[in-house]
């Protein structure tokens, strides 16, 4: 089959320890996302972020690929690439600058936006994001966009992200063995973020918990801006381990009993009806019964959630909140596959002490039935971030001219 070239389509690629996703979308002229390819594949190769098998995870990707490709009917050839791994921090750095003329200007903005990130950061790491979160202008503080304001020092408060460089080369490198080019590196937490929360939730107060197979991503904001982000080693695939290992099974079939029969927490009516419990080829498992699975699962997840207000907790005292139940954060909000654990609300409630929902994807227009789940708010928000960083380098391209920009690119791939 000859795959066409579409123009105005943007591609993404999550490779996670359970699955490897390539979603297509095609951007429309209202600019609203039309998805028309998906590719998913079981991951093999990799494992919490580190290749193992470079092969087995080449042969992966392209299988993704050439699915989404397929049934989008067209030919990709650069992709948004979400990176996860326990070695990615995060640091909120500030910078500050004399107010040289009457007035900011946007080279003022640049200049104390590069001041704050030019911290001295780990040797084998490499600036990721770098998110403004508000300016000061003297004693005015909470301002978004000091352009055309007048005062004497502006200050910049930042949040940057950043990650083993040694970790990202490699998995871009079994990319490009792929005949792809790996437009640009977006943080799972901030993927998530922008396909599952609204404006609203960032502004009151918000922990996004991003609970997937081998990590969960935390990611915090409050009065509009990202503030704190964690990766936690630790996920859905310990409770399946859990399981296995309590009741003998092999790993696929305490993942299908996790998934079927699994609850965070007890329901008492469910229990008194003593159900018999049957792996995924129809065979009964008699030596589990529904309160002892309830008794692998819930400990579990109860420690997952403390090691999620940890990073709460953390924040807070970064920043002087006294009382950590002072609902300055007014949601958590979970998404990712292992938030569809049943009754994860209820258990969540025994640690947490203000609103908490668990929310799919809902902020792409129209998207398909078989999309709008929890696991797929990584892939989504991809979409959404190559949308917005193509608008705004259209913009810049409008700005500074076609030949400028082609003599940017020529010395961008003579260097890379």
């Amino acid at each position: 089959m000859n795959l066409s070239i579409k123009k105005n389509i943007i591609a993404a690629l999550e490779i996670g320890t359970t699955k490897i996703v390539v979603l297509i979308g095609e951007i429309l002229k209202n600019e609203v996302i039309n998805i028309i390819g998906f590719g998913k594949n079981k991951s093999q190769g990799i494992e919490k972020g580190n290749i193992n098998n470079l092969n087995l995870l080449i042969n992966c990707i392209k299988k993704s690929i050439h699915d989404a490709e397929i049934m989008a009917n067209c030919k990709i050839y650069t992709v948004y690439l979400s990176i996860s791994h326990d070695e990615i921090n995060c640091y909120n750095e500030i910078g500050m600058t004399p107010i040289k003329k009457n007035e900011i200007t946007k080279r003022d903005v640049k200049k104390v936006i590069k001041i704050a990130k030019s911290i001295k950061i780990n040797n084998d790491h490499k600036i990721l994001h770098m998110i403004p979160q508000e300016f000061s202008i003297d004693k005015k503080k909470g301002i978004r966009n000091p352009i055309g304001l007048s005062g004497i020092r502006m200050q910049a408060n930042v949040h940057l992200i950043t990650c083993n460089k040694n970790i990202s080369n490699n998995i871009i490198k079994a990319i490009e063995k792929c005949g792809i080019y790996v437009k640009k590196n977006i943080f799972v937490g901030l993927a998530s973020s922008l396909s599952v929360l609204t404006e609203e939730e960032k502004n009151s107060g918000v922990c996004l918990v991003d609970i997937g197979g081998e990590v969960m991503h935390v990611s915090i904001f409050f009065k509009g801006s990202l503030y704190h982000n964690a990766v936690i080693p630790y996920a859905g695939n310990i409770v399946t381990r859990d399981i296995a290992y309590a009741f003998s099974l092999s790993y696929s079939d305490a993942e299908f009993i996790k998934k079927k029969y699994g609850y965070a927490v007890e329901d008492i009516a469910i229990a008194c009806k003593n159900i018999e419990i049957f792996n995924k080829k129809g065979i009964k498992i008699k030596n589990c019964h529904y309160h002892s699975l309830i008794e692998v699962i819930e400990p579990r997840y109860i420690e997952l959630l403390n090691l999620v207000n940890n990073e709460i907790i953390k924040l807070y005292s970064q920043y002087n909140f006294k009382n950590i139940n002072n609902n300055i954060l007014k949601n958590i909000i979970f998404t990712g596959g292992s938030s569809k654990i049943k009754y994860l609300l209820l258990c969540a409630k025994k640690i947490f002490n203000t609103n908490i929902e668990i929310k799919k994807p809902c902020n792409i227009s129209e998207i398909p039935k078989y999309l709008s789940k929890p696991e797929y708010a990584t892939i989504i928000g991809l979409l959404q971030y190559g949308k917005n960083y193509q608008k705004n380098s259209f913009k810049k391209k409008k700005k500074n001219g076609i030949f400028k920009y082609f003599i940017k690119n020529i010395k961008y791939w003579l260097t890379h």
